[in-house]
C-alpha cells in the first residue's frame, strides 16, 4: 500500500510573507547564533559553572531543542509536501516533544516548582498533535499555520527565555 503525499511538492520556495520570513529567520537565526556561542563559551570554559549545567535533564533539553532551532528554519523555508519535508518535520516534531517532556523537570531557578515558561510545554503539545492532524486531514493551511506558530513561540519565544541572567544558557553566553 502506497501513501499519498499530504501535499503537492510546491515549486516555490516558501509561500509564508516576506515580513513573516524575515521574522523567523531573523529570530531562528539569531537565537540559533547565541546558542552556538553559549555553548562553545561553556564547552571551552570561558563562562561560569552551574551545576544544574551537568543535569541529565538540561543536557536532554539543550540535546533537543538546539538542534530543533535550525532545522525548523530549514523546514519552514524548503520545499513543502515531498518525502524530505515530511522526514524532516516528523524529526523536528519529535525533538520539539523530547524538549517539551524535559522542560517538566527543569525548576531549580523556581524552588522546584513550575514558572511561567512552562506554559509553553502543553502549548507546544497540543500544537504539535493539532498540526500533525490538520496535515493529515489535507488541511495545509492549518498545519502551515500552527507550526509557524510553534517556532515563533516554543523555540523562539521560549528559548530568548533561556539567556534571562540566571539561566545556563544566559550564563554561558553572558557570563
Amino acid at each position: 500500500m502506497t501513501s499519498l503525499p499530504l501535499a503537492a511538492p510546491s515549486a516555490r520556495h516558501s509561500d509564508l510573507s516576506p515580513l513573516l520570513r524575515a521574522a523567523i529567520l531573523a529570530g531562528g537565526g539569531t537565537l540559533s547564533v547565541m546558542a552556538l556561542v553559549a555553548l562553545a563559551k561553556g564547552a571551552l570554559g570561558l563562562s561560569p559553572t552551574l551545576a544544574r549545567a551537568h543535569g541529565v535533564a538540561v543536557a536532554i533539553h539543550l540535546a533537543a531543542v538546539l538542534p530543533a532551532l535550525p532545522l525548523g528554519l530549514y523546514v519552514l523555508f524548503a520545499r513543502k509536501g515531498d518525502a524530505r519535508h515530511r522526514m524532516l518535520g516528523k524529526l523536528w516534531a519529535v525533538l520539539m516533544v523530547v524538549g517539551a517532556l524535559s522542560a517538566l523537570a527543569l525548576r531549580d531557578l523556581n524552588h522546584g516548582q513550575f514558572s511561567p515558561i512552562h506554559i509553553f510545554v502543553p502549548v507546544t503539545l497540543i500544537g504539535l498533535w493539532r498540526a500533525i492532524a490538520a496535515a493529515r486531514a489535507g488541511r495545509i493551511a492549518a498545519h502551515r499555520r500552527i507550526m509557524v506558530l510553534l517556532y515563533l513561540a516554543g523555540l523562539i519565544g521560549a528559548g530568548a527565555f533561556a539567556f534571562a541572567p540566571g539561566r545556563v544558557m544566559g550564563t554561558w553566553l553572558f557570563g
